[in-house]
């Protein structure tokens, strides 16, 4: 590790291979040769992390500030089965408004070429074709920025730097009444308000679901309140009715709650800055004083609104009594981890459901349903971890879901869960601890709400609401069950070096103003599979002792950098914080590597 930027190492980068192909291009095919003379950043994306989504809006303003000698292609690299679907692929780069190429590899080929370890990364390839950078995780804006600056006068002076246009071309938009809506609320009034993500807008819809009976939100991306055509949102998505007829929404992308007037339509800002929520930032205090991360659905239980904290996979709440908003579970950590509400693990919490003894929710990316307690305890019923998910049902020990985004109360106690990888709505009852299926061929519902005998479910990639009669008898669906289709990677046993590579960006420095700079947290599943090594630490390097009797498990590594502007005549430098979580599939075997290194800025030497 160095504080200070190395001379740059140049390795040829591999070619762009994906068997789904281009889009954004107007259906033309692009290799690297194509790219030559302009500055190519890689982003390997999919579409369920939330973290892609986070640096998907972190890339857009050095989009548009270099358009003319930068390309961005996003390298869709799927984790779950239903993200190798084509279609599912062109549905995401709509849903999320990425404007840049996009190459479809389900098949993880170009992931592999560039031995890519985590969602989301970054690889930097200069105009004479050599990679020169590698980001993984959130926060790397302002250094890729940096080097591009230099890599365009580098390469101005070398006479290699091409500019012009690039290759993006926007497809047609539909005309659908939706587009990819995110969450529904029944109103007392018997309409439906529903929120229109992709077009950043709530609609309300007659009791017909179909007919629009009004729209509020400008329709493009902003931060503003005011009135049904002055407020702006960005890719909101929660709603919740709150005790004094109101609506609390959750704005996604804005990273704040909002609070709607049904009888005005007048839109207000109930919590958050704008800003998103990185470590050492406040966990709790004024509402609007606090900064939030990706909150994605938003429930009223015991008297406070309860957020689904996406971006950093914990549970919030905001109360109204007081005006504050404060953490309630979770570590930041991501993963499935049962107990009390501050040693708990989520990942990617995005729906809830309260009923007065439990709230129940929607852990997507464990593919998990679980619940919260009354005493804060935190408890799953259906998953086993990041790794494990299918469409199975039965006892719910076994029974598997596909990254679901919505659950809903039924009025005998049991849930639905919108699964919605695989299409399906699904039924789980505590009674019994069984799992079933209540439909099948909807496209990716993400929530569903109850009306009188029926339910009307969220149909996402349909664009519509869509009503169901709940059925008496649940329909029984033969068990497939799926693991990720990365590679593990082969390690021997016994002792394995962790090194996690970071080099501070161009005139920056690691920030040791307020102690260490950096944090390494280690675990694993199973937990055997480590001896010793894991817990925090400052220091990004660290020996690993692995069971020789676990054969394979995953290991479970989160690291955070700050660096500042290294400017001795500035007294308020600016700083940048770098984070990572690493998910990495191992295999034990003999011969396997001794050394691991993940790249979290830099290149490993």
């Amino acid at each position: 590790m160095s504080d200070s930027a190395p001379r740059r190492a140049r390795v040829r980068a591999p070619e762009l291979i994906g068997r789904g192909g281009w889009l954004n291009t107007g259906g033309k095919q692009y290799t690297l040769a194509d790219l030559r003379g302009r500055i190519v950043i890689l982003d390997f994306w999919t579409f369920c992390c939330v973290n892609c989504l986070h640096v998907l809006d972190e890339l857009r303003e050095l989009e548009r500030k270099h358009r003319d000698t930068v390309v961005i292609i996003g390298v869709h690299s799927p984790k779950f089965v239903h993200e190798a679907d084509h279609q599912a692929v062109v549905d995401a780069v709509e849903r999320y408004g990425v404007e840049h190429p996009v190459l479809d590899d389900p098949e993880l080929a170009t992931w592999k070429q560039y031995a890519v370890r985590a969602w989301p990364t970054l690889v930097v390839i200069d105009p004479e074709g050599y990679v020169v950078a590698q980001h993984a995780g959130e926060g790397h804006a302002h250094a890729i920025e940096r080097l591009v600056e230099e890599l365009e006068a580098e390469h101005e002076a070398k006479g290699t730097l091409r500019r012009g246009d690039g290759p993006y071309v926007p497809p047609e938009p539909e005309p659908t009444t939706l587009r990819f809506p995110g969450k529904a609320l029944l109103l007392p009034s018997g309409t439906f308000l529903v929120s229109d993500t992709t077009r950043h807008q709530l609609v309300e819809l007659a009791e017909d679901g179909e007919t629009v009976v009004r729209r509020i939100g400008s329709g493009t991306r902003g931060f503003t309140d005011g009135d049904a055509q002055t407020a702006s949102f960005n890719e909101p998505q929660g709603l919740a009715l709150m005790e004094d007829g109101s609506v609390v929404v959750a704005d996604t992308v804005n990273h704040a709650l909002r609070r709607l007037d049904l009888a005005t339509g007048e839109v207000t800002t109930l919590a958050g800055t704008g800003r998103q929520w990185w470590q050492g930032s406040a966990t709790s205090g004024p509402a609007r004083e606090v900064d939030l991360s990706s909150p994605w659905d938003v429930a009223w239980w015991n008297g406070k609104v309860w957020i689904a904290m996406a971006g950093v996979h914990q549970l919030w709440a905001y109360d109204p009594a007081d005006d504050t908003v404060f953490v309630t579970a979770g570590t930041t950590n991501e993963g499935l981890v049962d107990g009390p509400g501050d040693q708990a693990w989520f990942a990617q919490p995005s729906g809830l459901a309260a009923t007065p003894e439990r709230l129940w929710l929607a852990d997507s990316e464990t593919s998990a349903l679980r619940w919260v307690d009354l005493d804060g305890t935190v408890h799953t019923a259906v998953g086993t971890g990041l790794f494990d998910f299918g469409h199975r049902d039965g006892a719910a020990e076994q029974a598997l879901f596909q990254h679901p985004l919505g659950v809903t109360a039924l009025p005998d106690g049991s849930v639905a869960v919108s699964d919605t990888y695989n299409h399906a709505l699904r039924r789980y009852d505590p009674a019994t601890g069984e799992v079933t299926t209540l439909a099948t061929d909807l496209r990716e519902p993400s929530d569903a709400v109850l009306v009188g005998e029926d339910i009307v479910v969220v149909e996402s990639a349909r664009h519509r609401l869509t009503r169901l009669r709940l059925p008496e008898e649940a329909v029984r669906v033969e068990g497939v069950a799926h693991r990720t289709q990365r590679a593990a990677t082969e390690v021997a046993p016994g002792a394995l070096r962790l090194d996690v590579i970071f080099q501070a960006p161009a005139g920056q420095k690691l920030d040791t103003r307020y102690g260490p700079s950096t944090r390494l947290l280690v675990s694993s599943t199973p937990p055997e599979l480590l001896r010793s090594g894991e817990g925090t630490g400052t220091d990004l390097s660290r020996t690993l002792e692995l069971n020789p009797d676990v054969s394979e498990g995953v290991l479970h590594v989160s690291a955070m950098a700050a660096s500042c502007d290294d400017d001795p005549a500035n007294e308020y430098p600016a700083c940048h914080v770098h984070q990572q979580d690493w998910g990495v599939p191992v295999r034990l075997a003999e011969g396997g590597a001794n050394r691991l290194p993940l790249v979290l800025a830099g290149m490993d030497g």
